[in-house]
């Protein structure tokens, strides 16, 4: 048995926002430290790991560590019928998730049904980065943008001080480059210069969930994965996307 709650009903979902932009479906670890959440998207070429720790809720009860499968689309959609000014519990109901939206003169509530997920939790993957970027979350997002006008993938390039991302397509091509921090890059870390493509789809989709005003980190290898990490007020979500090889 458990029961969560958390007075703002629209940040929590924002949180799952960040999920359901990669998978359809998932398993949440809820443990006396929090909530936990790891899955690939279907085609295997990218990864979600969310992180909540329990002090980020009002009320975080429970008896022991549970697994709670769920159909994050239907989670969502219920999610984003939040108003302002509403509370959220989670709980089991009877084999159920219920969730109960409380207002100052109103309450509603929904049961959703926890499915079973065949896949087990997901590791983390290990990757010696080799170049680590911070940089404006509203920054990257116009980088992603600009990219797209030409191109169904980006290349991102580090050397010496600066950024370098590239695009290339029938229309055209496009080199941009950010030397140094800046307007757009907060800080950057270069152990060695890295070249990497990747999917711009799917970029896109993860950093389309970052705060206004927040800066998302990126760690690169050549030829390997990308990282991206940024913070959703105390939550932490981490993305995996495989590169596109030439």
């Amino acid at each position: 048995m458990f029961e969560i709650k958390i007075d703002d009903a629209k940040y929590w979902k924002n949180c799952v926002d960040a999920l359901v932009r990669l998978v359809d479906e998932g398993m949440f670890s809820l443990s006396k430290e929090g909530i936990q959440f790891r899955a690939m998207d279907p085609s295997g070429i990218s990864m979600v790991c969310f992180d909540m720790p329990s002090k980020a809720f009002s009320k975080f009860e429970i008896e022991k560590a549970v697994s709670v499968g769920l159909n994050l689309e239907n989670f969502y959609r219920i999610l984003s019928s939040a108003r302002s000014d509403e509370q959220l519990t989670m709980k089991d109901s009877g084999g159920r998730f219920l969730l109960e939206f409380v207002g100052k003169n109103s309450k509603r509530k929904y049961k959703l049904p926890i499915i079973e997920i065949r896949k087990s939790f997901e590791n983390e993957p290990k990757v010696e980065f080799e170049s680590d970027v911070v940089v404006k979350g509203e920054s990257i997002k116009e980088i992603i943008k600009d990219a797209s006008l030409l191109s169904n993938y980006i290349g991102f390039k580090t050397d010496k001080n600066s950024l370098i991302v590239s695009a290339k397509g029938d229309f055209g091509e496009l080199e941009e480059e950010h030397m140094g921090e800046g307007d757009a890059i907060r800080k950057i870390d270069i152990r060695k210069q890295v070249n990497a493509t990747f999917n711009l789809e799917y970029l896109d989709r993860m950093v389309s969930a970052c705060p206004s005003g927040n800066h998302i980190e990126m760690h690169f290898k050549t030829d390997a994965l990308v990282k991206i990490n940024y913070k959703i007020g105390d939550a932490e979500v981490v993305y995996y996307l495989a590169p596109y090889i030439v």
